[in-house]
């Protein structure tokens, strides 16, 4: 379904759809494709539409360093920064390949048992099942749209 690895020595990039159940003590085994990319530290933190974002620690770093550019002056920078920021948690893999999710963070996503585990590139987004389903029902229905709002960014 996905698929990950290296890239001209770059960071991996992440693709496909993949659902794994989160245990009680709140660990999730990350999918086999993403564990090579996700080898050494790796940053998970709120994301937009009730999901949770997770980078690699470098790409975390450009998204750090671009987040620090912002002006402070800004009050819709000083919320963004504030929103991602105060979420963020530095973490790795266990030995098993799991990442453990804090309270926090959980309770954001509303995510239980059934994890959705979505590969975009350069990051990972972790989805309640019940919130992809929402989502993709959505998204099929206005696909149109989305693709003629695609068109006109050039894509």
């Amino acid at each position: 379904m996905g698929q990950s690895g290296r890239f001209g020595g770059e960071i991996g990039m992440f693709m496909g759809e993949f659902v794994h159940n989160m245990d009680k003590k709140g660990r999730v085994t990350m999918p086999a494709k993403f564990r090579e990319t996700l080898d050494g530290d790796f940053v998970i933190t709120r994301g937009l539409d009730n999901c949770l974002f997770l980078y690699p620690i470098e790409e975390w770093k450009i998204l750090e360093s671009k987040l620090k550019e912002l002006p402070i002056t800004s009050k819709n920078a000083r919320s963004f920064t504030r929103f991602f920021f105060s979420g963020a948690d530095q973490s790795n893999l266990d030995k098993q390949g799991r990442i453990s999710l804090p309270q926090n963070l959980r309770d954001y996503a509303d995510l239980n048992k059934e994890i959705v585990i979505i590969g975009l590139a350069n990051r990972i987004e972790l989805w309640s099942k019940e919130k992809w389903d929402e989502f993709m029902i959505e998204a099929e229905e206005s696909h149109e749209d989305i693709a003629a709002t695609m068109e006109d960014l050039g894509i």
